[in-house]
């Protein structure tokens, strides 16, 4: 295990800046995502922690040491990549030993850490085939055996089960989680899926543009969005843009009050926190349902505010609700965002 640290990250391209002022710290044994769209320049950072890429400024730490410098295989790093990148050419037993070899163990030593390596990661005794007689999910594990046995203090994942179905996605990513539970191994995931991110960090860290927008938990991520992107970005959200005008913001006929200036501003609720009411309340608005949808435990209820705004709304399956019936809608919980950043957050159930 292996405390991460980069300080004032800048990667610039010419005049383009592929990442600017990041500084993060990562804890020994920790797992952390860097999630964002592409573009973002998630996985640039990712490269610059193995080593892969050279920061235009800033350093890299590992365990306090610099190693800005350092080539990817004098750093303590290992990386797996997107792509297998598996050499068809030898079986799964020697594209697993091959950098073992290179550091010159004994015959006996790589076959016992390459048996441990396939065991760690369910593929006992598919050390003789070929790559090209592997599923896709298989070839993966094989990439990851190949770098957890070089027994690295960091591991680096940059999207590796983008080229997967969802399903097979989600067995893996627990898989993952497992195995980094087990070694204890500070593992940097790199994923523009959300809820790979959710379901497996420790910390996530949002980013768009080349910067930073927010770290934190998964579910303080989910629930306390810090600013317009991140609450936009991270789960499903209606986004209401409204008016705030003598601390009662209205938007779509929503009136919450807000201790905030005059001025335009946006109203963010989960659909899960749009309660379905029977009578208008202080800060109802009128909505009229348009479609619904449904999956099984729960339906999503899509509905327009003013006749104009959609919003959408997690409902149970015991009330009654239809296409065309008017209803009143309740913020249990909001955010509102000003200039793209929160400004308030209720605290309570508003009913």
């Amino acid at each position: 295990m292996a405390k991460l640290e980069l300080k004032g990250i800048e990667k610039r391209y010419g005049n383009m800046a592929a990442v600017s002022d990041i500084s993060l710290e990562i804890a020994s044994g920790e797992l952390v995502c860097l999630l964002g769209p592409s573009g973002s320049g998630k996985s640039t950072l990712l490269r610059i922690m193995g080593g892969f890429e050279k920061p235009t400024a800033g350093s890299v730490l590992i365990d306090g040491v610099d190693v800005t410098a350092s080539a990817p295989e004098n750093r303590p790093t290992a990386m797996v990549f997107q792509s297998h990148a598996l050499w068809t050419h030898m079986n799964v037993f020697e594209n697993i030993a091959f950098g073992l070899k290179l550091r010159k163990l004994s015959r006996a030593e790589i076959a016992r850490k390459v048996d441990a390596a396939l065991d760690l990661v369910g593929l006992t005794g598919y050390g003789k085939r070929s790559p090209l007689r592997l599923s896709g999910g298989q070839q993966q594990r094989v990439a990851i055996a190949r770098c957890i046995v070089l027994e690295p203090k960091i591991l680096l994942m940059d999207e590796p089960f983008a080229s997967l179905d969802q399903h097979l996605r989600e067995r893996l990513r627990e898989e993952v989680r497992n195995i980094q539970r087990e070694l204890g191994i500070t593992t940097v995931f790199v994923t523009h899926g959300q809820d790979e991110a959710l379901a497996i960090a420790d910390r996530v860290v949002v980013m768009s543009v080349g910067k930073i927008n927010q770290v934190g938990g998964p579910a303080d991520i989910y629930a306390q969005p810090q600013d317009k992107f991140v609450a936009g970005f991270i789960g499903a959200m209606n986004m209401i843009d409204g008016h705030v005008s003598s601390g009662v913001m209205d938007a779509a006929g929503f009136k919450v009050s807000v201790p905030l200036p005059d001025g335009a501003a946006t109203l963010a609720v989960r659909p899960e926190k749009l309660a379905i009411a029977a009578r208008r309340g202080d800060v109802s608005a009128s909505a009229k349902i348009t479609r619904i949808v449904h999956f099984g435990a729960y339906r999503t209820v899509e509905a327009t505010t003013d006749g104009i705004n959609r919003v959408k709304i997690h409902a149970d399956t015991e009330t009654v609700l239809e296409p065309g019936q008017d209803i009143f809608l309740d913020p249990v919980h909001f955010s509102v965002f000003k200039d793209g950043h929160d400004v308030f957050r209720s605290v309570s159930v508003l009913r």
